[in-house]
């Protein structure tokens, strides 16, 4: 006998407009509708089970964008059932402490964090990282990745910018204005930070879509972010004044950083100042599902991510320690792998993962919106920061997009290579990022 399964087919990406949602046709191949689907099987199987929790969950968060204003009772009484954000999260662990294993960012953050603002902010920043998700899974805007724009002002410490930068970082700034709870959004893309809200409790550092060059290759690209608190005593002064001054503040003084990897699977690595968690997109449901709780980077690991291309161009102490652990002669006497990306965030995933060290030894890496956030993420993960000398978070930064060389990883590996001494690299090479 032949059965039907019903199946939930769940928007992949949708666009908020002034006067509601607009749905592309996935007759253009851009977006998918929501839509029940038989499914004919020719023999007889036994119907999937359905975990009605996470639907219930998703109902209508799916189908409504995040507008201005909304806060946790919006945001329960349109798709989560009526209880508190805690009493939904309340032993519900990876273990499923309730019987469905099913705990959601969200919840987590609502049994984890006494401040109902920066809950909502988590709420649009994972939205905004879901449409960049669809974005660069796209084939029609891989090729974006391969374009360049040029830079509105000369001299710029920036990167030049391409297509599918600016559009994740429009994402961004959308998702954070509807938020109502960002005063400031300081990004790799903008030459100055942008004003948002005057009464907006959260400063917000980005880099919207960090290795965007390597789209064309489906190498993995990922979004990085910190959040800080607005600084009060400076609400007196100009506005682009009090702008500079509220994304410029030290890394210590984060409230939350994390990065969204987007490759095989969409991973949200977060930390909100009590250790390192991670998160993945499960598509059935568009939910980031607790996957990773509290991570420890291990004390020492067995693998260095860096473009060794550059050997020759190294200070004379950065040569010796990976010649040194390279072969078995470090205090580790395991022989170290090179594995190397060339993608900030999937480098530092692997690292954090498996421990080891994963550098720029070059002025590269930007302090306020890539070290900052990946160095206290790592911090929080029991791993090390520097810059080969000091530690990233204890640095005072003085202009935005201010470049600095950039180690995180285990505490005995970092540890270790800051004792070679001169692991700063200061000769440039002459070749184009």
């Amino acid at each position: 006998m032949e059965r039907f399964v019903i199946f939930l087919s769940v928007i992949r990406d949708f666009e908020a407009y002034p006067d509601g949602i607009e749905f592309r046709s996935c007759s253009n191949c851009r977006r998918t509708m929501q839509s029940l689907t038989l499914t004919q099987y020719p023999t007889p199987i036994s119907p999937p089970r359905l975990n009605l929790y996470p639907l219930r969950q998703i109902a209508v968060s799916l189908l409504s964008t995040p507008t201005a204003g909304i806060n946790r009772r919006d945001m329960a009484a349109s798709g989560r059932e009526s209880a508190s954000f805690k009493s939904l999260a309340v032993g519900r662990t990876i273990t499923g402490g309730d019987g469905d294993g099913y705990c959601t960012l969200i919840d987590f953050a609502g049994a984890n964090v006494g401040d109902d603002d920066l809950v909502v902010l988590l709420y649009h920043l994972q939205h905004a990282c879901k449409r960049i998700a669809s974005l660069v899974a796209s084939p029609f805007n891989s090729s974006l990745g391969k374009l360049s724009v040029k830079s509105s002002s000369s001299g710029s410490d920036r990167d030049a910018p391409k297509p599918l930068d600016i559009v994740s970082n429009d994402i961004v700034l959308s998702s954070l204005r509807n938020s109502g709870k960002v005063a400031v959004m300081a990004s790799e893309e903008d030459d100055s930070p942008t004003w948002i809200k005057d009464d907006g409790p959260y400063v917000v550092v980005v880099d919207p879509l960090d290795g965007s060059r390597n789209i064309d290759a489906s190498i993995p690209t990922g979004t990085i972010f910190g959040v800080y608190n607005r600084l009060l005593e400076l609400d007196h002064l100009p506005v682009e004044e009090k702008a500079e001054l509220n994304s410029l503040q030290r890394g210590n003084r984060l409230v939350a950083s994390g990065y969204v990897l987007y490759s095989s699977a969409t991973i949200f690595c977060v930390t909100l100042g009590s250790g390192t968690h991670a998160f993945t997109l499960d598509h059935s449901t568009g939910e980031f599902v607790l996957t990773h709780q509290n991570i420890k980077i291990p004390t020492r690991g067995q693998i260095y991510s860096v473009n060794d291309a550059r050997y020759f161009d190294w200070p004379e102490g950065l040569r010796k320690y990976i010649d040194t652990v390279r072969q078995g002669k470090g205090q580790n006497p395991k022989k170290y792998s090179a594995r190397y990306i060339c993608s900030l965030v999937a480098d530092l995933h692997r690292t954090l993962l498996y421990g080891g060290v994963a550098m720029n030894p070059r002025d590269h890496l930007r302090l306020v919106y890539e070290g900052n956030p990946l160095a206290y993420l790592v911090e929080q993960a029991g791993g090390k920061s520097s810059d080969g000398k000091r530690g990233i978070l204890s640095i005072q930064p003085v202009k935005l997009h201010q470049r600095l060389p950039l180690f995180l990883g285990s505490v005995e590996d970092v540890a270790e290579l800051e004792s070679f001494g001169d692991v700063q690299q200061t000769v440039n090479p002459g070749y184009e990022v």
